[in-house]
C-alpha cells in the first residue's frame, strides 16, 4: 500500500526531506535533507516511510541527495549517511554532503571520511563538497533552491498544498471507480421483470442513477484539471505533473468504458420492453379470432390489418439488430400462417354474405307473392262458389296465381337445402314446405260450396312485412334483442329472426384501449427523451443557460398524469375489452385522478410561453431527431389537452351502443364527469389570467361559472335612487361566479406580432354572495337581469348574449344562495340548542 501523506505529514512539514522540483544529471530527482537538528531522533522507520513517500511513483528514475550538514558534526554526517544506505528505497545516483564550515569540524570530517569512505562508496557514491559554490559543478545553478546559491523557486507549504490536492483527487478517482463498479454489478444482476410498466419504471431509475453518476464523474473530472492547471502554473516536478495526468486519463477511461456497458445495458433494456410489448399484441391478435359465424367482415379485416401491421414491426425489430431476433422473425411466421387464416375466413363469410343477400331478395319476392295470394284467397268470398263452374274458375285462377311463384317456391326442399345450408335455416324450410302443401290442398280442394266464416278480431289480415312493405306496418309484439337482427317475415306474418352479435361497442372500446396504449407510450417517449435529458451532461452545451432549472415549467406535472394512466388507468380500461359497459364505473372511481390536468392546463399558458422563446433551440431539434419524431415537442406537450377532449367523444360512442344496457347510468355519469372537467379547466385557466386582485383567489372557493356580459350601474344613496351618469353607461365586463363571491373583471387583449394570444381579465369589482340578491326579470329585455348588493345599495344590471346563458348564470346563482340559507339555518340552530346542549347531562 503506497505510503500517504497523513502518515507522514508531521515530519514533511518539519522539512527533514523534500523535493525542491531541481534536476541533476541524466534528468535525476533531488531531494534535499537540510539541516535538522532533530534528525538522530527520527525513528528508522518513520525516515524510510519519508525516502519512500518521496520516491514513490517514480520508477526508473534517479535521485540525487544533498546532504546539509554545514552547521552540524561529523558523527552527525556519518550517522545520516548510514540510516540514508540503509532505508533509500530508489535508485540513489550520488549523495552531495556539504560538510561542515568551522575548521575543527571540517578536519574532523576530512579525517573521518578518509579513514570511512570505502564503506560508504561501496553501499553509495558519496562526495564530500566544501562549499555551497562547489554544488554547481554537479548540479546547474537554475536546479538549486535560493539556499543553496540557486535560482529555482519553491515554497515548501505550496508543496505541501499540492500533493495533498493530488492525493486527495487520487482518493475521489478511487471511490469514483468503487461506485461505477458497484452500478455495474447491479445492473448486471438486474432481473428484468415481466410487466411493460415495471421496464418503464427501471428505466427511468437506471437513467436517473447513470445521470447522478456522470454528474459525480464530471465533478472529479473538474477537480483534476483544475489541480493540473495548478500544478503546470507552479512549475511542479514532472512525477507530479505526469501523476496527476495519469489520474485524469485513468478516470475518462473509466467513462468510457462507463458509457458503453451503460449504453449497451440501456439499450438491451428498451429492446426487452419493445419485446414484450410485441409479444403482448402478438398474444392479443393471436388468442382473437373465434372464427364463428357472429364474427363480422368487418372485424376480421381489422384483425387481419393489425396482424400485417405487426409482421411489418417484427420485421423492423429484426433489422434493428434486436437480441431476441430469432424470436421475432419467428412470432413473423406464426402471424403470416394467421394472416392466411384470416384471408379464408374472409372469403368464406362474402361467400356467405352474398348468399345471404341473394337469399333476402328471394324471400323479398316470395313475401310480395305470399301477400298477393292472401289477398286473392280472402276475396274469394264463399257464396259466390255454390256452383261448379264459379268453383273451378277460383281453383283455376289460384293455378295460375301459383305458377307464378318465385324461383324460391318453386325450388324443391333438397334444392334450397344445396343452395342456402349455411343461411338458411330449418325451420324456414319447415314453413315453405307447409305453404307448398297448403297450396295444393286448395288447389285439389273439393267443389262443394265453403260457409262463409267472419275474421276474428285477434287474427287480423296478415298485414305486408315492415322490412318489404314499408307502407305496412307489423302489429305483433315488439322483442327487444340485444343483437343486430335481420327479420324475414313469410306467409301469415310468421317471423324467422337471424341474430348477429353486435361489435360495435367492442370497437369503441378497443379503440380506447389502443388509444390509451399510445397516450402511455407517447408521454413516457417525451419524459424520456425531452424533459430528462435536460440534465444530460453531454447536451448541456446545446441547452440554453435561460431555459436549465425550467423543465416543470415546460413539462407541467406531466409526470404526474403519466403515473395515473401507466400505472392505474390503462389496466381500467383493459380489464373493461370484454365488458364495454364497465367502463362508466372505472371512469367514476378515478374521477378524482382526473384532477391532475387542471394543474397541467393552468401551467399551459406558461409552457406555451417559454415553447415560444427556445423553439428553435439545437436542443429540442437534437431530441427530436433521437426520437425519430416527425412534428415538435410542442405537439406533444398538447397531447394531454386532446386526450382530455377524446374520453368525452368516446363515451359518446359507447353511450349510442349501449342504449339497452343495464349500466347505462354510469357511462352517462362518466360522460357528464368529463364534460364537468372540462368545463372546470376551462374555468381555472380564465381564472389564473386574472390580474390585480390582492387576496387569494383560492378562498373564493370553486369558480362555477364564467362569461362576458354587457353591465350597468346605479348606486342608492339614502332613500333616493341617483344614477350616476359617468357610470351608467353599459360596460363590457367577465364574470367571475364563485362558491363564495363574485367577480367583476375587464376583459384585456394584446395586439401586434409579437403580443400574447392569451387574454388576461383586470380585476375591477367583488361581491360576497353572502350579501347578494338576483331579480331574474328587466323590463325592456328579457336577456336581462340584475345583482343587487347590501340591500340593493348597489344595483348590476347583467346583459347576457342569449336568454340560455342567462338562465344557465340565474340556475347557478340560486344554488349558491339557496346552499348558503341552509349553511346558516344550521349555524343558527346549533346556536340556539348549545345552551341545551351544555346543560344536559352527559
Amino acid at each position: 500500500v503506497p505510503v500517504s501523506m497523513k502518515e507522514v505529514a508531521g515530519y514533511i512539514e518539519k522539512q527533514v526531506a523534500y523535493l525542491s522540483g531541481g534536476r541533476g544529471a541524466e534528468s535525476s530527482v533531488i531531494i534535499t535533507l537540510p539541516e535538522c537538528s532533530d534528525f538522530s531522533d527520527i525513528p528508522e522507520e518513520v525516515l524510510a516511510k519519508v525516502l519512500t513517500y518521496l520516491t514513490a511513483r517514480q520508477p526508473g528514475v534517479k535521485f540525487i541527495i544533498i546532504l546539509d550538514r554545514r552547521l552540524d558534526t561529523w558523527t552527525s554526517i556519518k550517522t545520516a549517511l548510514a540510516r540514508i544506505a540503509a532505508s533509500f528505497p530508489g535508485n540513489l545516483h550520488l549523495v552531495l554532503v556539504l560538510r561542515p564550515t568551522s575548521f575543527f569540524q571540517r578536519t574532523v570530517t576530512d579525517l573521518g571520511f578518509r579513514f570511512s569512505q570505502d564503506d560508504f562508496m561501496l553501499k553509495m557514491p558519496v562526495v564530500m563538497l566544501s562549499s555551497v559554490t562547489d554544488l554547481l559543478r554537479y548540479i546547474s545553478e537554475n536546479q538549486l533552491t535560493t539556499e543553496f546559491g540557486g535560482t529555482l523557486d519553491y515554497c515548501h507549504s505550496d508543496w505541501i498544498v499540492l500533493r495533498t490536492a493530488i492525493e486527495s483527487f487520487a482518493v475521489m478517482v478511487k471511490d469514483i471507480a468503487q461506485m461505477l463498479q458497484a452500478f455495474g454489478t447491479e445492473l448486471a444482476e438486474t432481473q428484468l421483470p415481466e410487466k411493460n410498466s415495471a421496464v418503464e419504471l427501471l428505466l427511468l431509475a437506471h437513467t436517473e442513477k447513470y445521470r447522478r453518476l456522470k454528474d459525480a464523474i464530471n465533478s472529479v473530472m473538474r477537480e483534476g484539471r483544475h489541480l493540473l492547471s495548478s500544478l503546470e502554473s507552479a512549475d511542479e516536478t514532472s512525477s507530479a505533473l505526469a501523476c496527476s495526468r495519469r489520474l485524469i486519463a485513468q478516470l475518462r477511461d473509466m467513462e468510457m468504458a462507463f458509457d458503453g456497458f451503460f449504453d449497451k445495458h440501456h439499450l438491451k433494456l428498451q429492446q426487452y420492453l419493445q419485446l414484450l410489448r410485441y409479444e403482448r399484441s402478438f398474444h392479443e391478435v393471436r388468442r382473437f379470432p373465434d372464427l364463428e359465424r357472429k364474427v363480422l367482415v368487418l372485424v376480421l379485416q381489422e384483425e387481419l390489418g393489425r396482424a400485417q401491421v405487426m409482421i411489418l414491426q417484427g420485421h423492423q425489430l429484426a433489422a434493428g439488430h434486436h437480441y431476441a431476433s430469432a424470436l421475432v422473425v419467428q412470432r413473423c411466421n406464426e402471424l403470416r400462417y394467421h394472416c392466411d387464416t384470416l384471408t379464408s375466413a374472409i372469403r368464406a363469410k362474402r361467400k356467405t354474405l352474398a348468399q345471404m343477400q341473394t337469399l333476402l331478395q328471394l324471400l323479398e319476392e316470395a313475401q310480395q307473392w305470399c301477400d298477393e295470394g292472401t289477398y286473392l284467397l280472402a276475396n274469394q268470398l264463399v257464396d259466390k262458389l255454390h256452383s261448379k263452374e264459379v268453383a273451378q274458375a277460383a281453383l283455376r285462377d289460384i293455378q295460375k296465381f301459383q305458377e307464378g311463384a318465385p324461383v324460391l317456391l318453386s325450388a324443391g326442399p333438397d334444392e334450397l337445402i344445396v343452395e342456402y345450408e349455411s343461411v338458411l335455416t330449418s325451420h324456414l324450410q319447415k314453413l315453405i314446405q307447409a305453404r307448398q302443401s297448403c297450396l295444393k290442398k286448395l288447389a285439389d280442394k273439393h267443389k262443394r260450396p265453403v260457409r262463409t266464416v267472419a275474421p276474428r278480431a285477434d287474427h287480423p289480415p296478415p298485414a305486408k312485412s315492415p322490412v318489404f312493405s314499408p307502407r305496412h306496418g307489423h302489429t305483433g309484439d315488439q322483442v327487444q334483442c340485444s343483437y343486430s337482427c335481420v327479420r324475414v317475415y313469410v306467409h301469415m306474418c310468421v317471423c324467422v329472426c337471424v341474430c348477429v352479435p353486435s361489435p360495435f361497442s367492442r370497437r369503441v372500446m378497443k379503440e380506447l384501449i389502443e388509444t390509451e396504449r399510445t397516450y402511455v407510450e407517447e408521454l413516457l417517449a417525451v419524459l424520456l427523451g425531452y424533459r430528462a435529458e435536460m440534465d444530460n451532461p453531454s447536451l448541456s452545451p446545446l441547452l440554453p443557460i435561460s431555459l436549465r432549472n425550467k423543465r416543470d415549467i415546460l413539462f407541467g406535472n406531466m409526470p404526474d398524469i403519466y403515473n395515473f394512466h401507466s400505472r392505474v388507468f390503462l389496466q381500467d380500461l383493459e380489464s373493461c375489452l370484454d365488458t364495454p359497459e364497465a367502463v362508466g364505473a372505472r371512469f367514476l372511481a378515478r374521477k378524482e385522478n382526473f384532477q391532475v390536468y387542471e394543474c397541467y392546463c393552468q401551467n399551459k399558458p406558461r409552457s406555451e410561453s417559454l415553447w415560444g422563446q427556445f423553439s428553435d433551440c439545437a436542443f429540442f431539434q437534437e431530441c427530436q431527431r433521437r426520437l425519430e419524431h416527425k412534428l415538435a415537442l410542442d405537439s406533444y406537450l398538447l397531447k394531454p389537452v386532446q386526450r382530455l377532449t377524446k374520453y368525452q367523444l368516446l363515451l359518446k360512442e359507447l353511450l349510442k351502443y349501449s342504449s339497452g344496457c343495464e349500466r347505462v347510468s354510469e357511462l352517462q355519469g362518466a360522460l357528464s364527469a368529463m364534460l364537468d372537467l372540462l368545463k372546470s379547466v376551462n374555468d381555472s385557466m380564465h381564472q389564473i389570467a386574472i390580474t390585480g386582485y390582492e387576496g387569494d383567489l383560492s378562498e373564493l372557493g370553486r369558480v362555477l361559472m364564467q362569461g362576458s356580459f354587457s353591465v350597468s350601474i346605479s348606486h342608492k344613496r339614502g332613500t333616493t335612487r341617483v344614477k350616476e351618469l359617468a357610470r351608467f353607461k353599459p360596460m363590457q365586463r367577465h364574470l367571475f361566479l364563485h362558491e363564495h363571491a363574485l367577480l367583476f373583471c375587464k376583459r384585456r387583449e394584446e395586439h401586434g406580432e409579437h403580443a400574447d394570444k392569451t387574454p388576461s381579465y383586470s380585476f375591477k369589482h367583488c361581491l360576497k354572495m353572502s350579501a347578494v340578491g338576483i331579480t331574474e326579470n328587466v323590463k325592456g329585455d328579457v336577456k336581462k337581469f340584475e345583482i343587487w348588493y347590501s340591500g340593493r345599495e348597489e344595483v348590476y344590471v347583467v346583459q347576457a348574449p342569449t336568454v340560455e346563458v342567462k338562465r344557465a348564470w340565474l340556475n347557478e346563482i340560486r344554488k349558491v344562495l339557496t346552499n348558503q340559507q341552509k349553511l346558516l339555518k344550521g349555524l343558527s340552530l346549533v346556536f340556539w340548542l348549545s345552551p341545551w346542549l351544555k346543560s344536559s347531562p352527559a
